[in-house]
């Protein structure tokens, strides 16, 4: 298959690789990083302070000219190497990847491309396959989407638009607004969430990569997947629930940002954002006017408006159906 040539030239890449005790999958993940077919301009490898032998096949790895590393002194958790390894990064668009991960060789060079294309484009996350104790494919969709912007269905109602952390590619300009994050006890795993929240509270435009150039490793220590975690602690969500309130109004307070006044009249711009939205985005925006918006006034109007524009979308043939 052909891929299609970019200019290069204009977009910094930084490859910022977290590990943690997985020294049987550690040179697998920096190899397919170093082995793209479009080269990272620098891979970052974060050791969270491991027990095993991660340390020396990393100082192997940074023989290479564009591979550095950041050997951490204390275990501090997963939101703790990405405060690290985007504060020693200088790339324009950083991709992160976990230590027990792999990229195909052509991601890069198809996100890239995919970036190139769009210039709006701030987030980006991919497809993926499973592979090890579990096998198979996993997608948002069959086809490449536009998500458009995420602030109020993120803020109102807590979506989580993204997917696993070695699928994630941001702009440095998005991830600046967020990270550092000082809430380190709250994120010592599942820290995507941080990436995932923050970019849409920030103002990231959203896209999907519907090819899956990720491989995503399932094995006994993979807790996400897993969910061995929820086994020991039966309130993870409501804990989570209150690490996500804390998360919010960290970065709200960071960026100085308010709540809007017209929350209705908002909600249907941000809808509109979204080149071909789904019967559930409609559904999501209109709970969201129909509990928060506080004028009786703009939420009839809000609502009334909604259903007028889903009529529109449904009529242009845009609506997107499963």
């Amino acid at each position: 298959m052909t891929v299609e040539i970019m200019d290069k030239t204009k977009i910094k890449t930084s490859c910022l690789i977290n590990n943690y005790n997985y020294a049987p999958f550690l040179s697998e993940a920096i190899d397919s990083a170093l082995n793209q077919t479009v080269k990272f301009d620098e891979i970052i490898i974060v050791d969270d302070a491991s027990t095993d032998n991660s340390a020396e096949i990393i100082n192997k790895f940074t023989q290479v000219a564009n591979v550095k590393s950041i050997l951490k002194e204390q275990n501090q958790g997963q939101l703790s190497s990405f405060n690290e390894g985007f504060l020693a990064a200088t790339g324009d668009i950083l991709f992160f990847l976990d230590a027990d991960d792999i990229y195909e060789p052509e991601y890069l060079e198809n996100a890239l491309n995919f970036y190139n294309r769009r210039s709006e484009c701030d987030f980006v996350f991919c497809a993926y396959k499973k592979f090890g104790a579990v096998e198979g494919t996993f997608k948002d969709d069959a086809v490449d989407l536009d998500l458009g912007y995420s602030v109020i269905r993120t803020l109102y109602n807590g979506e989580w638009i993204g997917s696993i952390t070695s699928t994630l590619s941001i702009r440095r300009e998005i991830v600046r607004k967020f990270l550092p994050i000082p809430n380190l006890e709250d994120w010592r795993v599942r820290a995507d969430d941080c990436l995932v929240w923050g970019a849409s509270l920030v103002g990231a435009k959203k896209f999907y990569m519907s090819k899956p150039f990720v491989m995503y490793r399932i094995h006994e220590n993979n807790q996400y997947h897993n969910k061995s975690f929820l086994d020991v602690d039966k309130n993870y969500e409501y804990k989570r629930f209150w690490k996500r309130n804390s998360l919010f109004n960290y970065i709200l307070q960071k960026n100085n940002f308010s709540y809007p006044l017209l929350l209705a009249f908002t909600s249907i711009r941000e809808l509109q954002t979204i080149p071909c939205p789904k019967y559930q985005d409609f559904v999501t925006y209109l709970k969201i006017i129909f509990l928060f918006e506080h004028s009786l006034y703009w939420k009839i109007k809000g609502i009334i408006f909604l259903f007028s524009y889903f009529l529109k979308i449904l009529i242009s043939g845009k609506l997107k159906t499963l």
